[in-house]
């Protein structure tokens, strides 16, 4: 075959090769082009804000989320953030900027560990290989409390102000759980399916009894204000 002729025949290969290549890009966005929301609210319709999401592809298998690292501060005797929502073996650091020294535990079965008392940075980041709530304490200040959720699913986070969340998600069933510190429902009653069909959107709403009262002393916390 001539020169040219190949040519010709290779460049025609290539731009179908090409023109399929764009096309499954083009799946692939469609595929995602679908948005799931969720909104949290008490029974009066009052929203609220700071309640953690996580969801989970309904009957097929799904990969977590990557693995992060994660800094949880100690300043002016309160945890910085108060609650972190993390993937399965991500890893959390916990420096101590404050004028006191601190002393970090954790007895929750997804996590146990202890940080002995401490200030700066003298303990590696603590690597959190198990899904579940695990919950901090200070031996030396009981005022301090804080949390961090591991979670395994693929899409997660916590509502905003409004007491909504949002994520892009492929069309499907889908598991939703809700957890918030203060609520006082069991676990299998904050857990819901929802569809994201054709209509490229899936809403649920969830209507919580009222929540537990925040504690009288301490510094407020991130899920107090809703």
């Amino acid at each position: 075959m001539p020169r040219g002729g190949a040519t010709a025949g290779a460049r025609a290969w290539f731009g179908r090769a090409a023109l399929a290549l764009l096309a499954g890009f083009g799946a692939g966005s469609a595929a995602f082009a679908a948005t799931l929301s969720i909104s949290v609210q008490l029974s009066n319709g009052h929203p609220i804000g700071g309640a953690v999401v996580t969801v989970h592809p309904y009957g097929v298998p799904a990969h977590p989320a990557p693995p992060v690292t994660a800094i949880m501060d100690q300043v002016d005797r309160a945890f910085e953030p108060d609650l972190l929502v993390i993937p399965v073996d991500s890893t959390v650091a916990f420096p101590n900027r404050d004028s006191v020294s601190h002393q970090i535990y954790s007895f929750s079965p997804p996590k146990r560990f202890q940080l002995p008392l401490y200030r700066g940075k003298p303990y590696p980041p603590v690597h959190f290989e198990q899904p579940g709530v695990v919950t901090l304490g200070c031996n030396i200040h009981d005022e301090m409390l804080a949390y961090v959720l591991v979670t395994d699913a693929p899409y997660f986070g916590r509502t905003d102000a409004t007491g909504a969340w949002s994520a892009d998600v492929p069309r499907g069933v889908y598991h939703v759980s809700i957890w918030h510190p203060r609520i006082r429902e069991e676990a299998k009653d904050l857990e819901r399916e929802v569809t994201v069909g054709e209509s490229d959107r899936g809403n649920l709403t969830l209507r919580l009894k009222p929540l537990k009262p925040a504690p009288l002393e301490g510094r407020p916390h991130s899920w107090d204000s809703y």
